[in-house]
């Protein structure tokens, strides 16, 4: 209430200087009718005009009548995870999204937090990462279990550390009904990364001897659009640290990566990774990137791996699929184009309804990066 009452005196004080402003100047133009000299209009109060009327313009777009009305537009959050990229100077994709930007704003002061975590994952996936809100404390579960697995395939994860109220599922149960592949079964996702069944596989066993064969040490990688950490998991066991990137896109990927003892990184694949260059030894790119991402953000992806990881250090594309005529001509040649010793690279049909549908194949990859020339 005491918001929108600032609002409407701002918008009444500027309203007010406009008009005393229009007076002075229309009074000085007749002034200068009668003279036989006309004078021009000083430039200090264009100046002043036209920051008046740029302030009424930016209150009313803030005013509440406007977040209301937004507020009534559903918030659907996309499948695929960068339909919102924008390359953009920075700050700019959230001047494009005031009432989101405002709705997140939008809270009391020396409180909880609102819950709407998806709110600013909205933001994220558009471009615009928005400061932390300052002054309010965010909310945590009210009874969280003190008792937290060190072992990354337990047989089950505390339920109670999680906030469920922003979800559709309450539980973990209801998430491995909905689909045991999503991650959140323990039991089911120990068996993964470790069997060769076709060609595209490449099992952690493999991984590793390759590396080894090639004096090339593993202690570090990346994980892009990793789910529940389930790589990250089966490669702490060989005492190789692996970070997460993961969006809560309708289930707790962030939440149930950090329980497994795993770090989680809430970043969308068009933002600058948060790590220094030259660091990792291994980047892997699961199901998240494939190709629904627009070619000009994949590129921008590809090349940020690359600043990421050391000479030496591997590149692998599990399970890439696209188009197999755009494989040919547009993604392989992308991906040649970073200069890459191929280690493997296998393709086939991709099978599945979707695949057959669309020409799909898939590509899995592993790639070395060179010693500068």
């Amino acid at each position: 209430m005491g918001f929108t009452m600032g609002l409407n005196l701002l918008l009444l004080v500027a309203m007010v200087a406009t008009n005393i402003l229009s007076l002075y100047h229309l009074s000085s133009t007749l002034q200068s009718t009668k003279s036989p000299v006309s004078q021009p209009v000083p430039d200090h109060l264009i100046r002043q005009l036209q920051t008046i009327r740029a302030t009424i313009n930016h209150l009313t777009r803030l005013h509440p009548t406007a977040a209301a009305s937004a507020s009534k537009t559903k918030l659907s959050i996309p499948s695929d995870l960068v339909l919102y990229s924008q390359f953009s100077p920075i700050a700019s994709s959230c001047h494009s999204n005031p009432e989101l930007l405002h709705k997140f704003m939008n809270y009391t002061p020396f409180s909880s937090c609102p819950s709407d975590s998806d709110l600013a994952e909205a933001l994220i996936l558009r471009g615009c990462h928005p400061l932390p809100r300052r002054r309010c404390f965010a909310k945590t579960p009210q009874k969280p279990s003190s008792s937290l697995p060190q072992n990354p395939f337990a047989s089950s994860l505390p339920e109670s550390n999680i906030l469920w109220g922003k979800y559709s599922c309450k539980g973990f149960g209801c998430l491995n009904r909905l689909n045991p592949n999503l991650g959140f079964d323990p039991s089911h996702e120990i068996t993964k990364f470790m069997t060769f069944k076709t060609e595209l596989d490449l099992p952690i066993p493999q991984l590793l001897q390759i590396a080894k064969a090639a004096n090339s040490v593993l202690r570090l990688g990346l994980d892009i659009g990793g789910g529940t950490a389930t790589f990250a998991a089966r490669m702490k066991l060989y005492n190789v640290t692996m970070v997460t990137t993961t969006m809560n896109l309708g289930a707790p990927y962030n939440e149930v990566a950090a329980l497994r003892g795993l770090v989680p990184l809430h970043v969308p694949l068009q933002q600058r990774l948060p790590i220094f260059d030259g660091v990792m030894d291994l980047v892997r790119c699961g199901h998240a990137v494939n190709r629904w991402i627009p070619v000009k953000s994949m590129e921008f992806l590809f090349y940020d791996l690359d600043r990421v990881l050391r000479v030496g250090g591997y590149l692998w594309f599990d399970h890439f699929f696209s188009k197999g005529v755009d494989l040919d001509k547009l993604y392989s040649p992308l991906i040649t184009k970073l200069g890459y010793r191929k280690v493997k690279w296998a393709t086939a049909n991709k099978t599945d309804s979707g695949g057959l549908k669309n020409g799909e194949v898939y590509l899995t990859a592993l790639l070395q990066k060179p010693v500068p020339s």
